[in-house]
């Protein structure tokens, strides 16, 4: 099969097409033969190697563990393993594999997959499992949104800002979406009730106002979102900052600053570290299909050019989703 590998950390230029033996599928995976890959920071950050605190976490000291970069997929199911139940050969599936996406086939485990969602091309679904994932899990399970509260996504045009605003919407709040002005219409008609455009407004322009802001961009001083809240208000840091100095680089704000915060606040200030799975690809599949969310595709390129859509993620502030075809 033909698969996008890397033998070395570094920009994307240490990617290359390459034919490579498909992978063998165990008891409880099942087999894909990938139609389109989504890419997500985490393929930079596992292409790159930094911060260096990822290579501590199995992922390689020197050099990559895992040869084939990406996550998040979407196509039919080929073969499945013995103890696999919910597949057979030819369902259309999506979700997110531990082995690498950009490729012709790809093997997942049962537990990471669900059935694509009717309607969606394979892009659209290749679009959801990370960024969707996250955006559910900081929307409903960190920030804990209700009906009628004032909810802030900051980086609210990007993969996982898009799922994050329309979320929101779904579970009743009122939504300001923080964007640049060339994404403002994309954000309302995802139902954002206000914009603000952060190149001439800071976030605390209207004061502690926010019962909850989901940060995505994961840019801004933990002391000005907390401006934003309003005192018991909840600060969900959902992604961002993955570059910067240090060991841990941009992931410092979540993991180090943000406890420190803590011990002098009542509002609520939390990490996110999203886990993928069945459960919540279910979920969203629902709400696709009932129309309260659509995945935004801000670029495709075709398989070849993998190199191309991660350096186009790294330039920053992509509209959307970047997904591969496959």
């Amino acid at each position: 099969m033909k698969a996008i590998v890397q033998d070395v950390y570094g920009p994307a230029g240490v990617l290359r097409l390459e034919e490579t033996d498909p992978p063998r599928v165990g008891d409880d995976e099942v087999l894909v033969r990938v139609r389109a890959a989504g890419v997500d920071p985490g393929v930079w950050v596992l292409m790159t190697g930094r911060p260096p605190a990822v290579r501590l976490m199995g992922f390689g000291l020197r050099r990559p563990k895992e040869r084939v970069r990406g996550r998040d997929l979407a196509g039919t199911v080929e073969a499945v393993g013995s103890r696999v139940t919910r597949f057979r050969p030819g369902d259309e599936v999506h979700g997110t594999c531990d082995h690498g996406s950009f490729a012709e086939y790809a093997a997942a485990p049962e537990r990471l997959l669900a059935r694509k969602p009717a309607g969606l091309s394979f892009e659209e679904a290749a679009a959801v499992p990370v960024s969707g994932t996250t955006a559910l899990q900081a929307v409903r399970d960190a920030g804990q949104v209700r009906p009628g509260q004032r909810v802030m996504v900051i980086g609210a045009g990007g993969g996982i800002g898009t799922f994050a605003v329309q979320i929101a919407k779904a579970l009743g709040a009122r939504v300001v979406a923080v964007c640049g002005p060339g994404k403002a219409d994309l954000v309302r008609s995802l139902g954002a009730d206000e914009v603000l455009d952060y190149t001439r407004d800071e976030v605390d322009r209207d004061g502690p106002r926010h019962d909850v802001i989901i940060d995505v961009a994961g840019t801004r001083p933990i002391s000005l979102l907390r401006r934003a809240l309003t005192p018991r208000g909840t600060l969900v840091i959902a992604g961002g900052g993955h570059d910067g100095p240090g060991l841990l680089g941009g992931y410092s704000r979540a993991l180090l600053r943000r406890p420190l915060a803590q011990l002098a606040t009542r509002q609520r200030l939390r990490g996110l570290a999203a886990k993928e799975g069945a459960d919540d690809l279910s979920e969203l599949g629902r709400l696709i299909e009932s129309g309260a969310v659509r995945p935004v595709i801000g670029r495709a390129f075709p398989l070849a050019e993998a190199a191309a859509a991660i350096e186009h993620l790294a330039q920053g502030h992509p509209t959307g989703k970047i997904v591969l075809t496959v």
